[in-house]
């Protein structure tokens, strides 16, 4: 199927030849954003408001049938066809091996970084994101703290982890990668939009605040996070 096939009527593309990422700047986003940016490549960004509903709409739907952001279509995929993916991991991925970047290149270096990335899919992300509904979202409406301590107990344990994996090595393989890219967006949605430095005493992970704070210095990160971002 032609990559025309797929372009949804609302977000018409305006550089149909290039990558089309439709997202929103969630953490699950932000992955994305900032991967593309970290690789240099060509994008046309198409903002899928999430609180207006974007993700329900029919022809979004047809990209991602789910309904959750982000969703990437290469008009330039393997094999002469066009790619069409969703999950955030699978995109990393892809573009990862697309382009050679910011992925081992041994068999045994990328089982490390997959385990690593399924964590993340797993686990980091949804236990944020549980925890962070009813630390800020759920705050009113739950009468007992039940949920949000039980949630901040696992985002601790979970944030011990990565605090042990960063205590001898600068970056969460090793090296920078889509490993880092996947993780550091919602290690910093704890401590900025869900405002719980404190609550979850994230300073006592040292290593974590080392390392998110030199992967927030980079320039391509600090572009990648604002890509479908609602002014």
């Amino acid at each position: 199927m032609k990559a025309e096939a797929w372009y949804p009527a609302r977000w018409r593309p305006q550089t149909p030849d290039i990558l089309q990422l439709y997202s929103f700047a969630t953490p699950n986003g932000q992955k994305v954003g900032v991967c593309l940016e970290e690789m240099g490549l060509d994008y046309e960004p198409h903002l899928i408001d999430i609180g207006a509903g974007d993700q329900h709409d029919p022809d979004y739907l047809r990209l991602s049938p789910n309904g959750k952001i982000p969703t990437l279509l290469d008009p330039n995929g393997p094999e002469g066809e066009p790619m069409l993916l969703m999950e955030s991991i699978v995109i990393l991925q892809y573009l990862a091996e697309k382009t050679g970047r910011f992925f081992p290149a041994t068999y045994r270096a990328r089982m490390e970084a997959m385990q690593w990335l399924l964590f993340q899919a797993a686990h980091t992300g949804p236990m944020f994101g549980q925890f962070g509904h009813f630390h800020v979202f759920a705050k009113d409406k739950v009468k007992d703290d039940y949920a949000e301590q039980r949630y901040s107990a696992e985002a601790r344990r979970l944030l011990g982890i990565l605090n042990d994996r960063l205590k001898d090595r600068e970056f969460l393989i090793g090296d920078y990668s889509i490993v880092d890219m996947a993780h550091a967006p919602w290690v910093h949605c704890l401590a900025g939009f869900y405002q719980a430095y404190d609550f979850l005493n994230m300073g006592e992970f040292e290593h974590v605040e080392r390392w998110r704070h030199a992967v927030a210095a980079r320039p391509a990160y600090q572009r990648g996070i604002e890509v479908c971002q609602k002014k």
